[in-house]
């Protein structure tokens, strides 16, 4: 299966490979420019395949220099060989028989970043999803499980380190300056999950006794002098370690397990089996470099990485079509583990956020596309938000719908029934039918529709019959290829508050499937009634974002203060607050728009306030309640002919009308959150340092003074404090001299620390305002920015396209036109990075008509340049339709 050529991939046209490969035995002549690779692999045909179907294994950009069956040359009327295909004739019918392939790579030349590439020095690989095709040719489809012995040979001197997949089976010099080392994986893998890492790094170590009392050597691979800086890293993987075995009984199965961070790398990370690669700004961190957000991010990853060893390694897709069977439910894992190891109230938030900012405007434009797509052009474009977040909320669904018992049961019996197989959606949900009796073809319309489903909701309370009725009715908005939609089976958690903040419990619940405070909606409109409820209640639905939908209530301001003052699901409390929010936030946008002073209801002023002085809750759930929706947020909520400068200027003045009220409160809780300690990267610890610099963030907008952020800048003793104070200094204050002798001072300190300096360039690529362009271009030619380096890139030019409203969508379009030149040209050299960063257009038709005009324009631009690649052309092309 290929997807370079622009052809379209079905779901439907599935079928297995012809040829079972049994073996694979690979050897790797390492050098930066004439890389020989050796693979002996060992096929028979499948049963009934016609004797006379030839082997075709899929190339990318090879040459190949040799070939035989069963050690004999193959005469050339019996092969076809291009840089994209090998096709194989007059094969043995039934007996097994062995390929051997030799090609010539050149990895230092490789800046796709995908097959085997070299960077500063290190040899590293990124197979997935059809990278290994770059280093062979293979019949490279997930669904082809073979064990494999690779043998690695290098220079000694400057490549000491050589890693595979697997374990060390040994290695030795071999007198000419070379030496080999030699790995095997019993474990049946896809080639997407091969790994190569060749080079001269430094490590730290540590191992794990597993709950068989087996002992796990842990080693993870830095450059050196960095090697300080992974013990975090290190710290979270063995936590994850536990915490699968504890949680979902899934215990390690190797004798090594090896990380190894590279600074050019396209992914976060990838799961390997038993040597992940990672980025590395997901591996290094201390207090000096490293944010809170950053500790959460390498905790989170460490174990999402970790945790594809059962779920996506020992059982893996049938094909790419499935990919969220290990992704979404993957995140879904690492989700549930951040929340046990830090607040689970305030990793949801952080999660809905997440989702709300990238899934649901996928879900709304033309890149939509279900959880499991039916088609596809190119693979990599479908590493989506939809695939992994609402994946891993449809993972969540299950749980919700079985409950924690039933759940683990059917989690238990897909591990026990797949291990050692390449599966679809079909199996894993069978299995939680099975062990539940409960019928899930419906609810497995979550995987196959795409579309945010809206939930309107409607209440009346009956007080002579002491009865509470609440309407419900869904719908499935058209998407792309998708013009109708069949009811969704979605899980409702309810919640009916009574004026003293206790919660009513009705005496029966008639019109709709109830399980505990779950509501069943499987209809298109269902009518519930709650009885035996004494007094008026006030609703809280869909409590802890129990389904990714659109929710249309509308509660009056009080109502929803009530829920933000006694629920007792911190979620719901926090969504509360953001329902009292968005419409003062939309009605300031039209205000700005028409030119009259925006209004900021007394009722959001008094339940932020109330919440940032709340000592009885957790200071991070405080500062995420301070956080109000964002500028994309809004946008999203407005939907159509907006004006990123209206909505900009909204939600400031919004902001310092809260600030004013409540600046007696912020600035008690700057000095009242002061650390009294060294800087530790605890949950408890991050909490108050994003209190109190959440609070800054109102003084600031109370007071329009730069001199109180200058002064946390200066004082600052970590990371996170001081990128914070540098970021309200710049999005404040961008002209004020206090800026500028902050970026300097910055910039000086740690201009020689690559992921520190993606934060310098972020921070000023996000600057709002017309005068950020400029910003950007000059940045470019600044001597730390590399535009071969992934990270530098996304930290400027993606920052600016995704991360800056106004300065992105300015009204004469240059933004837009620099970004078509960006991607051009970032596209040479990179197709799967230019197409990711394309993406930030994809919800261009909602802007006002100019901005529109303009964005419409650079897409034709782009859609009509000579030689675009594949992953780029796909992007813009659905853009434009859709």
């Amino acid at each position: 299966m290929r997807t370079e050529t622009g052809q379209i991939f079905h779901l439907e046209d599935y079928a297995p490979a012809d040829f079972v490969l049994e073996r694979v035995d690979l050897t790797f002549e390492l050098d930066p420019k004439d890389t020989k690779v050796e693979a002996r692999l060992i096929f028979h045909r499948r049963d009934g395949v016609d004797p006379a179907r030839p082997l075709v294994l899929d190339g990318d950009e090879l040459t190949m220099t040799g070939l035989m069956l069963d050690q004999v040359d193959i005469p050339a009327n019996d092969h076809d060989v291009t840089p994209q295909s090998l096709t194989l004739r007059n094969l043995p019918e039934s007996a097994p028989f062995e390929v051997t392939i030799v090609t010539q790579i050149a990895p230092e030349s490789n800046t796709k970043l995908m097959g085997l590439y070299r960077t500063n020095g290190v040899y590293c690989t990124q197979c997935e999803a059809e990278g290994f095709r770059r280093i062979t040719y293979f019949p490279d489809r997930p669904d082809v499980l073979a064990v494999y012995t690779v043998n690695i040979i290098a220079d000694k001197a400057t490549t000491p380190l050589l890693l595979s997949n697997g374990n060390y089976l040994g290695g030795a010099g071999m007198g000419d300056g070379r030496h080999f080392a030699a790995w095997f994986d019993p474990h049946p893998k896809p080639s997407y999950l091969f790994a190569l890492v060749a080079g001269d790094l430094g490590v730290v170590e540590d191992s794990f006794t597993t709950a068989s009392g087996r002992e796990v050597a842990l080693k993870i691979y830095v450059e050196h002098g960095k090697e300080p800086r992974a013990a975090y890293a290190m710290d979270a993987l063995k936590r994850s370690m536990r915490w699968d075995e504890e949680v979902f009984g899934r215990e390690y199965d190797l004798d090594i397990f090896m990380i190894v961070a590279v600074s050019d790398f396209n992914m976060g990370a990838m799961e390997n089996k038993g040597l992940n690669v990672f980025n590395d700004k997901y591996v290094l961190a201390d207090p000096e470099t490293a944010t809170d957000q950053d500790y959460a991010n390498i905790e989170a990853i460490i174990a999402h990485e970790y945790f594809h060893n059962w779920t996506g390694n020992r059982i893996t897709c049938r094909d790419w079509f499935q990919l969220c069977l290990k992704e979404g439910l993957t995140v879904y894992r690492d989700h549930e583990f951040s929340a046990d190891q830090r607040s689970r109230a305030v990793k949801r938030i952080a999660e809905v956020r997440h989702l709300k900012a990238e899934q649901f405007p996928e879900d709304a434009g033309p890149l939509a596309h279900p959880v499991r797509p039916d088609t596809y052009r190119e693979i990599n474009n479908f590493y989506t938000t939809t695939v992994y977040e609402k994946g891993s909320e449809v993972t969540r669904m299950i749980a919700t719908l079985l409950g924690p018992d039933l759940f683990k049961r059917g989690m238990d019996l897909y591990f026990e029934r797949h291990d050692g197989q390449a599966v679809t959606i079909e199996d894993f949900v069978a299995c939680f039918a099975e062990v539940s009796g409960r019928d899930l073809s419906q609810f497995s319309l979550w995987y196959t529709q795409a579309g945010t489903p809206l939930v309107t909701a409607s209440g009346t309370y009956d007080a002579a019959r002491q009865a509470f009725t609440l309407s419900l009715e869904q719908m499935v908005p058209p998407t792309p290829g998708q013009p109708t939609k069949e009811p969704m089976h979605i899980p409702l958690r309810v919640g009916l508050l009574l004026e003293d903040g206790s919660e009513a419990k009705a005496q029966r619940i008639d019109g709709i499937e109830a399980t505990g405070d779950v509501l069943h909606l499987t209809e298109r409109s269902q009518t519930v009634t709650f009885t035996g409820i004494a007094s008026r209640p006030v609703v809280s639905l869909n409590r802890g974002f129990s389904a990714p939908i659109n929710l249309h209530f509308e509660q009056p301001p009080a109502d929803l203060a009530h829920v933000a003052l006694h629920e007792s699901d911190l979620f719901a409390r926090w969504q509360a607050v953001n329902a009292i929010a968005m419409p003062n936030l939309v009605a300031g946008t039209a205000a700005v728009a028409a030119g009259r002073p925006v209004e900021c209801d007394a009722t959001l002023i008094e339940a932020l306030v109330a919440a940032a002085g709340d000592a009885g809750l957790e200071p991070a759930f405080r500062a995420q309640t301070l956080a109000l929706p964002s500028e994309a947020d809004i946008a999203r909520e407005i939907g159509r002919d907006t004006d990123p400068d209206a909505i900009h200027e909204a939600r400031r003045q919004v902001v310092a009308a809260v600030a004013r009220a409540g600046h007696a409160v912020f600035a008690r809780l700057v000095d009242e959150m002061r650390a009294d300690g060294p800087f530790t990267p605890d949950a408890q610890s991050a909490g108050r340092r994003a209190l109190r610099n959440a609070a800054l963030g109102y003084r600031v907008a109370a007071e329009e003074d730069p001199a109180p952020v200058a002064d946390a800048f200066a004082a600052a003793d970590n990371m996170t404090d001081r990128l914070q104070a540098l970021t309200l200094l710049c999005h404040r204050f961008p002209e004020a001299a206090e800026t500028g002798a902050a970026l300097d001072a910055f910039r000086r300190r740690f201009e020689t620390d690559a992921l520190v300096i993606d934060k310098w360039l972020s921070v000023q690529a996000s600057t709002p305002g017309a005068g950020a362009l400029e910003r950007v271009r000059g940045l470019m030619g600044d001597g730390l920015f590399n535009a071969n380096n992934p990270n530098r890139v996304r930290a400027l030019i993606g920052t600016f396209a995704f991360s800056n409203p106004t300065g992105f969508n300015r009204a004469d379009g240059e933004g837009y036109r620099f970004l078509a030149a960006q991607i051009l040209d970032i596209d040479g050299r990179n197709p799967q990075l230019a197409a990711r960063i394309l993406t930030s257009l994809r919800s261009w038709r909602a802007l006002e008509e100019t901005r529109a005009s303009h964005a419409r324009a650079a897409l034709r631009q782009i859609a009509q340049a000579p030689r675009l690649s594949p992953d780029v052309s796909d992007i813009v092309e659905r853009i434009l339709k859709g």
